[in-house]
């Protein structure tokens, strides 16, 4: 999978991961990007930075509706979509106390997003027979995210959802990816150790903290092998093959390092 010459959605690309995906990808000369974000005045402003042909748009994915109409408009001006981004996310820092507002918001990000998207661009892709799905997911959906449940708990699900489409429809021309970085330098860890969670401490503690711009390289590579993982942090799969191998000596190791940070 070649950037050069494709049709990119990109969703939460006003900035952090989505927004070092819109410059890499238009440095590897993207027929076009389509950069979705809430703040559309951001996403816009990003768009008329870049090189070639690029729009930024306001959507909220939390809507189904807004999805389908950010994949229609994108197909009625450039005939087709080459590769959607579900890239939108966010974090709670909460445990037990994550009321069921914060829970709901977060699967609604996290997972319906990726679900929706699926839903709108899924059938140009199967009708052209090729189509590739790049959904971030975050080091968490393998492993745990510390002091995060809503987190954890979505990334996990939006993993598992990424697999199911690998499963159903890779043997159709549609390829799917799941990218788990771990520490990126974004506002999002930032403001987390900025507040002194415990979850964003841990991400700090377990590996090096790339720059959004070092993700992006990932990705390109990681299109380019058609990897199902795109792992940033090589780490994380030793990590994954700790956890699956001896999972009770894992989460002993994991409440110890929750200890050493708290």
């Amino acid at each position: 999978m070649k950037v050069d010459g494709k049709v990119v959605v990109i969703t939460g690309a006003a900035g952090g991961i989505g927004a070092a995906l819109a410059r890499r990808f238009a440095a590897e000369q993207a027929a076009a990007l389509v950069l979705a974000d809430l703040d559309g005045a951001a996403a816009s402003a990003l768009a008329a930075s870049l090189p070639g042909e690029a729009v930024g748009v306001e959507a909220d994915v939390t809507s189904e509706e807004q999805i389908a109409e950010l994949v229609g408009e994108t197909l009625g001006r450039f005939d087709r979509i080459d590769l959607f981004c579900a890239n939108a996310g966010i974090i709670t820092g909460a445990g037990l106390e994550a009321s069921a507002e914060t829970w709901a918001r977060t699967w609604a990000v996290n997972v319906m997003s990726h679900v929706y998207s699926a839903r709108a661009v899924l059938p140009s892709m199967l009708e052209r027979g090729r189509g590739y799905l790049l959904h971030t997911c975050s080091a968490a959906g393998l492993l745990t995210a510390v002091g995060d449940a809503p987190y954890s708990v979505t990334k996990h699900a939006a993993v598992s959802f990424a697999e199911w489409l690998s499963i159903m429809y890779g043997d159709r021309g549609v390829k799917v990816s799941a990218l788990c970085p771990q520490g990126v330098d974004t506002p999002m860890l930032r403001d987390g150790l900025g507040q002194g969670h415990i979850g964003a401490k841990v991400t700090a503690a377990g590996g090096a903290v790339l720059s959004a711009e070092s993700v992006a390289d990932s990705v390109v590579a990681g299109l380019d092998a058609e990897k199902f993982l795109i792992l940033p942090h090589p780490e994380v799969a030793k990590y994954y093959l700790h956890r699956a191998g001896d999972t009770d000596r894992w989460l002993n190791g994991m409440r110890g390092l929750r200890d050493s940070l708290a």
